[in-house]
Order: structure tokens, then sequence, then C-alpha cells
């Protein structure tokens, strides 16, 4: 172990691959580890602002959505158009396993090392310094690499952070599960290409919600719920059938916990670093993970890069400051939708209703496309407020 690296970033997902990607670029010797054939269950779905800031190849977007249809419990279905208050807005859809794969080789091609290999744990060398111990994919060993500092992107049950964090076994989780189908054929009138389905129905999802998310040739049928014991597999059959889905070939099954409200603390205080699901950053009541992860890993690598000049571990702490700075309002306001309009399906009732009133989708979208909220209009925000406070007040009890 004569090596030692800047940096071993575990995990290659939209978080880790990104990480690894900058600290590379900017020249440190970055050693990505990941394990093989692991594809989170997902959507897709990823905003423009995410397409400009992380250069995204359009030979990626394989689909691009410019409707999302909100269906309430009643089956009351409210159509949002993608371009409402955003002018020929769309938003593009990815697979996973050709997207992730896409940013594990650009890592590499700006210089990061890859290995294929299961994290184990982290041992200390005499000096203090830590030592990465992991079994290989190819042969099953055990190996050993040092690195002056670890930055944990290895997913919502992440092996980094409860190894070296204290509550982050403690995560409250989503656990969500999808079928990869072959879409119906283009000539096909009932299915829609260019929509994204969402679900707001007890009998799919009791806490949260099911999505039909078309990705060209594919399409993700998927549902989350926070509920043990609730029978994800068999509410996406179910959902396949009464959707005319069944007999479309099933392509792959993943499922995967999602986390949803991000930890408190995302450094040890030393040299290890959490980012991406490992740290939290999916948005409540919409389970939008890969902007936020790629984002988190970006914020990420710079706290490590400064912790590298420094050699001060209070640099570590940038990277959630950073984070919660830009996005934790909106993390805060997500989380209270998720608590009170998921919670039975009256409230998701009203919740659908709500997403038909123009104000809200003019507001929604641009926030969404953009990533920020949108302060220009604040009569918008009055009305808005009345009619929730309208809604709220029918809904109490």
């Amino acid at each position: 172990m004569s090596l030692t690296y800047d940096c071993v970033v575990v995990g290659g997902g939209p978080a880790g691959a990104t990480a690894a990607t900058d600290l590379a670029a900017a020249g440190r010797k970055v050693l990505l580890l990941d394990r093989a054939g692991r594809i989170k269950p997902c959507g897709g779905a990823i905003p423009p602002r995410l397409i400009a800031d992380f250069a995204i190849p359009d030979h990626l977007i394989v689909g691009r959505a410019h409707l999302a249809r909100m269906i309430a419990p009643s089956d009351n279905a409210v159509d949002m158009p993608v371009d409402r208050g955003n002018a020929g807005g769309m938003v593009g859809m990815v697979d996973r396993e050709e997207f992730d794969e896409w940013l594990r080789a650009r890592a590499a091609s700006s210089g990061a090392e890859r290995r294929t290999g299961t994290f184990d744990q982290i041992e200390r060398d005499a000096d203090g310094t830590a030592i990465i111990v992991y079994t290989d994919a190819a042969d099953g060993s055990k190996q050993r690499v040092r690195a002056r500092c670890v930055i944990g992107a290895d997913g919502a049950r992440s092996r980094v952070a409860r190894a070296t964090l204290e509550g982050a076994e403690r995560m409250p989780c989503v656990f969500a599960y999808h079928e990869v189908i072959r879409s119906p054929a283009i000539a096909d009138a009932a299915f829609d290409r260019g929509r994204c389905d969402v679900f707001y129905q007890a009998a799919l999802s009791p806490d949260f919600y099911a999505w039909i998310f078309p990705h060209g040739d594919t399409a993700s049928v998927g549902v989350g719920s926070a509920q043990k014991g609730f029978a994800l597999r068999d509410a996406v059959g179910r959902l396949r059938r009464r959707e005319g889905l069944a007999a479309c070939e099933t392509i792959r099954r993943e499922g995967a916990p999602i986390p949803l409200k991000p930890l408190r603390k995302w450094d040890n205080g030393r040299d290890v670093l959490v980012t991406g699901d490992a740290a939290g950053v999916v948005a409540p009541a919409s389970g939008e993970g890969i902007y936020y992860a790629m984002v988190a890993g970006r914020e990420a690598a710079k706290a490590a890069g400064a912790f590298l000049v420094s050699g001060n571990p209070k640099a570590l702490g940038q990277a959630r400051r950073a984070f919660m700075r830009a996005h934790g309002r909106v993390f805060w306001i997500l989380g209270i939708m998720q608590h009170f309009w998921y919670r039975n399906d009256q409230r998701r009732e009203r919740f659908v209703t709500m997403c038909e009133d123009r104000d809200v989708q003019n507001l929604i979208w641009p926030a969404y496309m953009n990533k920020k909220l949108v302060y220009a209009r604040p009569l918008a925000y009055l009305r808005i407020f009345l009619k929730d406070m309208r809604h709220l007040l029918q809904t109490a009890g």
C-alpha cells in the first residue's frame, strides 16, 4: 500500500461519479470504487438545469416529457403541461443503466481510476490515515487502499455513513420498486411517450405515489412506500394490468430504499464525507434525486478539495452548508407538503385538484426546471396561499 490516493469515492452513481469527475479534473489522485450490476429504481426525469450545469449530451436523453398527468383517488386526472410558465420546456428522461455508466466513464476520462468492488470498512494506518477495505468483484479477495479523504456515495443504506456517522442508520426512507418494460408501439394511441403519469392513490401507495414514466422505447412503472409490509411488487402488477401494460416485456426489476431527509451531519470531523443518497438528498414529496445527487456530489468535491489543501477537517462541513443554503428551503416546503397532503385519499384528492390551478402550474414548472423559487409574482403567491388555506380547511379533521 505504498500508493496513497487523495480521495477514494465509494459509490459510482450520479453523486459519486460527479465528485470523482470534479476532483480528478482538478488534478487530484482519485479512486472510484463501485459495485457491479446495481441500478437504482428511478423514474429517470432530469430537468433542463441539470442538463446544462453538468453538460449531459443529447444521446443520453432517451425521452422528452411535455406533460405530467396527476391522477387522484377518484381517477380524476389533471394535466400539467411542462411549458406552462416556461415556454418550450421539456423534461429529459434517462435510463439509469446507461446514464450512470456514462457518468462513471466520464470520471475515468477525467483521470479517476475505476475499480469494481464492495466497500467493507475503514481501518486506520499507524499514522491515522484511512485505509479502505473492500471486496474485489472479480475474485472475492480483500483489498486495501490508503486515502487522505473518503467520500461515501454508496446509497441510502450507506455502509460508509453507518461506519462513521452517528445516527446514519436511522435515516427515514421510502422503499421504491419499479419494473422497466418495453414501451407499447409508437402507433398505440393509448400510451403517450411524452407524458409522465403520477398516481396519488392509497390502493397503489398508502403514503407516497406510483408512476409510469416513459423512456422512449422503454418505460419505468413503479411505486414507493414507507409502510412496512406493503406489497410493492403487487401494486406495480395491478397498475400495469389496469393501464394495459401487463403484456409488455419486462426488461428488469429493481428495488431500493430512497431517503427523504438530509442527515444533520455529513462528515466525521476528520476525513470522511458522505453525499448523494448517503447524505439523504432526495427531495421529499417528489422523490426527485438525480439533480440533487449531482449537486451534492459537486459540493462534496469542493469541500474535499478545500480539505486537501488546508488539512483542516472543518472544510468538509462546507458541503452540507452550501447544499442546504441553496436547497434547504425547497426541501422544507416539500417535506411539509408530503406530511400533510399524502396522509389519506381525501387529502390526495384535494392536492390533485390544487394542481389544476393555473397559478400553481405557472410557479411549479419554472421552479422545477430551473431549481429555484420564483419570486417575481407576489400576487400569484398570495392567490395560491388563499386557495391552499381553503383546501386545508376543507380537509381539516
